[in-house]
């Protein structure tokens, strides 16, 4: 898959700009929509800068219906956790029309232009945040994590308790993240069983692309399975999204009963 989207992915490091071609691709379903923005979040974090110019093309680029809804909610993400400034350039005019009503409910300048030239100029007009940039303050500290985390040695589950907790920026998930991976490496257990409660868990915009990353990897590397109980329906459609495209299964139930009894069954499968 990195084939099929790494050609219309490009940075220009002296101009800090990263280019998205979306020119003559056609987004036919939310799925594709998920799985190229994957790409372009794993392109940029593997470029070991968060922060860059955003410069798209959309000559001849194809949405349909049933894929907008997708596109624009993880366009706004990607420009909240890495956006410096966006501009687009060679919008169709059907393309050119609805960005222009998503602008205005938005309430964003959607910095359409005709040419790449003119584009780019725009982006070299605007000042760079990287040496400004201020790191982002924590808002918890570790206390606030250790009672969010239990063990149950005799049934292998390792319960995550998101409630009620705001995820505002990537501090925060690399916070909570990094306690995770220390409780798990002081059990001396490498495998658990993953339960999450998600009753009245916020993950803000800006906390999204990496709190999406940490948590793949920590299933990558510890999860026997995960479960995740009580989501809001943001949250729910945001996992279920990124699910589709990353190929796991989000395993989301209404309450914890029936979060445990997913993993009974998954247990017996394994078995």
């Amino acid at each position: 898959m990195p084939a099929t989207y790494d050609p219309r992915i490009r940075f220009d490091p002296d101009r800090q700009i990263m280019e998205a071609d979306f020119s003559d691709f056609h987004f036919d379903s939310p799925a594709t929509v998920h799985t190229f923005y994957d790409r372009i979040e794993d392109r940029i974090r593997a470029s070991g800068e968060e922060l860059w110019f955003f410069l798209v093309n959309l000559n001849g680029t194809r949405i349909d219906a049933s894929a907008w809804f997708a596109y624009a909610h993880r366009g706004k993400t990607l420009n909240h956790a890495h956006s410096m400034g966006s501009v687009r350039f060679d919008a169709s005019p059907e393309t050119a029309a609805q960005i222009q009503r998503d602008a205005r409910t938005e309430r964003f300048d959607p910095n359409l232009f005709t040419n790449r030239c003119d584009a780019v100029a725009r982006l070299d007009a605007l000042p760079s945040k990287r040496r400004a940039r201020i790191l982002h303050d924590p808002n918890y500290a570790e206390a606030d994590f250790v009672r969010r985390i239990t063990f149950d040695t005799v049934e292998g589950v390792m319960h995550v308790d998101f409630s009620h907790f705001t995820f505002h920026h990537s501090r925060d998930v690399n916070d909570f993240y990094d306690h995770i991976e220390d409780r798990i490496r002081d059990t001396g257990r490498t495998k658990w069983f993953f339960l999450i409660d998600y009753e009245g868990t916020q993950i803000l915009p800006a906390a999204w692309v990496q709190y999406a990353f940490r948590g793949k990897k920590l299933n990558l590397a510890h999860s026997l399975g995960s479960v995740r109980y009580a989501p809001g329906s943001e949250t729910e459609a945001e996992i279920r999204a990124r699910a589709s495209s990353q190929d796991f299964s989000p395993n989301i139930r209404n309450t914890k009963a029936e979060a445990l009894e997913r993993i009974a069954e998954m247990r017996a499968q394994m078995a």
